[in-house]
């Protein structure tokens, strides 16, 4: 590859970094409230996510990958999935039970890390907007790098790589709130986390009614072209 695509695929993978989703919040929340090895591993599990979308966008047939991608029984099975679990995270009441307790151990004594790769895994899976955008730059890029598999690979491998350390510094700074935080904060934080999942959930519900026209990604670049 260029000097000038191996600073575009750095430069994409920092910028992914700092989309604001549920992924970005969870991430945080992860951080301060697990410590930042949890985070990573839930982390790892959202690219993992990202890899299987990129292996669906490269190997899978465009016309296929397209229909799926603008079933609008997608967003409303994947919106549904982000409503149910933000209605849970803002009901949980475990850490307002808690919160008089001085002697309150926030961090549990063992973490589930399977459990966290996975909820990053299925949190950054469940959202379709994910495979359209994989989509869009295998469809954009792929030509600009003559359809050559190695350097494809090569491409995509720093973005996520590029992606995977830019939040291990959001990861680190994060924790550094960690001594501020006191029970009551981190209940306010979980119900805070829980309406901001309901509300992503239900946007994504809400694209489901978007004209399959609006959505199409063909359309979308000719529109900017």
């Amino acid at each position: 590859m260029t000097f000038y695509e191996l600073k575009e695929a750095v430069l994409i993978g920092f910028f992914l970094a700092f989309m604001i989703g549920p992924v970005f919040f969870m991430l945080i929340q992860t951080s301060i409230i697990k410590g930042a090895r949890a985070a990573i591993v839930f982390d790892v599990g959202v690219i993992f996510g990202d890899i299987i979308f990129i292996l669906m966008a490269y190997y899978g047939s465009k016309s296929l990958l397209e229909k799926i991608k603008d079933d609008p029984r997608l967003f409303y099975i994947g919106g549904l999935i982000l409503l149910v679990y933000g209605i849970i995270t803002y009901l949980d009441k475990s850490q307002k039970r808690t919160i008089q307790d001085e002697n309150l151990v926030v961090l549990p004594a063992k973490t589930n890390y399977f459990k966290l790769f996975a909820k990053g895994f299925l949190l950054n899976f469940i959202n379709v907007g994910v495979l359209a955008f994989w989509l869009g730059m295998i469809v954009v890029i792929g030509p600009n790098l003559e359809m050559n598999s190695s350097k494809i690979f090569n491409y995509f491998t720093l973005i996520l790589v590029s992606y995977l350390i830019t939040d291990i510094g959001k990861i680190l700074l994060a924790k550094q709130l960690k001594k501020k935080l006191t029970p009551h904060v981190i209940y306010k934080i979980k119900r805070t986390m829980g309406i901001l999942l309901m509300i992503f959930g239900i946007v994504l519900m809400l694209k489901g009614f978007i004209p399959k026209e609006r959505l199409n990604l063909n359309n979308v670049i000719e529109q900017v072209e």
